[in-house]
């Protein structure tokens, strides 16, 4: 969709050797959203289970002292989540820039990527025409240099459609786009922080 010579090549055109690092900063990303609110109790925080089933000696049975007990149905957990796992992943900052590069280059080689300036004084209807005048559908991706509140509150209330800063873009932002319009302003600002320079 854009002209990839008004795009930087040591941003938009790098080398991809593979995408093993792709997938891991895409993981990491969507780990560290993940929230450990799952629990279980343990036969200690069942309640009940305070009386003996059944006599210790002479009935033929198994010995029981409560039925909470983790065999039982209706007793306590073993070794289940207690809402205090840590799923986060941490990478550096430069393995975090590299990929990037490597998933705007992915994208610009998809053609995906268009530089265009996303005018609004607030409506819905003048994002959603200006979608609709370039066909662009499905799952967009708007970066800008700044998120203004006309912007915000034009794109709102239209699906699919994600805005973003320059300098917060990630890689599971990039890959699930199916068309990133870039704004003339926002292009310098990934330009300084993903630049050579920068790395």
């Amino acid at each position: 969709m854009a002209d990839s010579t008004k795009l930087p090549k040591d941003i938009f055109a790098v080398e991809v050797p593979n995408h093993e690092l792709l997938k891991l900063v895409y993981d990491s990303y969507l780990a560290n959203a993940r929230l450990a609110s799952a629990t279980t109790k343990q036969r200690g925080e069942v309640s009940g289970g305070g009386k003996k089933p059944w006599k210790q000696k002479g009935t033929g049975r198994a010995r029981f002292g409560s039925s909470r007990n983790p065999i039982w149905r209706g007793g306590g957990v073993v070794f289940g989540p207690r809402g205090n796992e840590n799923y986060t992943k941490k990478l550096s900052k430069t393995a975090k820039k590299v990929a990037v590069r490597q998933a705007l280059t992915v994208a610009n080689e998809a053609k995906k990527i268009v530089v265009k300036d996303v005018k609004t004084t607030g409506k819905t209807k003048e994002v959603a025409t200006f979608l609709a005048d370039n066909k662009f559908e499905r799952r967009v991706l708007i970066v800008v240099d700044e998120k203004t509140p006309e912007l915000m509150r034009a794109t709102n209330n239209i699906q699919n459609v994600l805005v973003v800063r320059a300098n917060y873009l990630s890689v599971y932002h990039i890959l699930n786009a199916d068309t990133i319009v870039i704004t003339p302003k926002a292009l310098p600002v990934i330009t300084a922080w993903l630049g050579k320079e920068e790395a």
